[in-house]
């Protein structure tokens, strides 16, 4: 199965999952946009309309689709648009990409179920947006599971 999140800078995202049990492999890329093949200065720009994502492929017998929207949510401020710490811009927005009706109905029943408690911790309502996936855009190699590689 396959899942798809947008939750700031692709680097740290990847990492979250790439070491969840049941997770096979994750890939970072540009989803979102309207811009065919992109590159990661495309997007940078912030006139592509991509979002740096994440596509996590996943064995929905060993990880659930919920538990993977438990990381995505607790691994991101939710509540900051276009934005996450110093990285500012609508690539870095908060997303989540579904690929069929059960994953939008388990991310917007989780959404809802949170807002109160990220009203509380951050005083603002969560602005995660919930779209269908779209076209996916690997993104280039040196950004593959980037921390691994430079030893973070």
């Amino acid at each position: 199965m396959k899942a798809t999140f947008g939750a700031g800078c692709f680097w740290h995202v990847e990492e979250v999952f790439r070491k969840t049990k049941g997770v096979k492999s994750t890939q970072v890329g540009y989803s979102g946009g309207m811009k065919e093949n992109p590159t990661y200065e495309d997007v940078c720009t912030d006139t592509t309309g991509h979002a740096e994502s994440v596509e996590v492929d996943y064995d929905p017998d060993e990880v659930s689709y919920g538990d993977l929207l438990k990381i995505f949510w607790s691994n991101h401020n939710p509540t900051t648009p276009n934005r996450q710490g110093p990285d500012i811009g609508t690539q870095y927005r908060s997303v989540v990409f579904f690929h069929n009706d059960e994953q939008k109905k388990a991310a917007v029943e989780m959404k809802t179920k949170l807002s109160p408690a990220a009203r509380e911790q951050f005083n603002a309502d969560i602005v995660t947006e919930i779209k269908p996936a779209e076209k996916f855009y690997r993104a280039e190699e040196y950004h593959q599971q980037y921390f691994s590689k430079s030893n973070f």
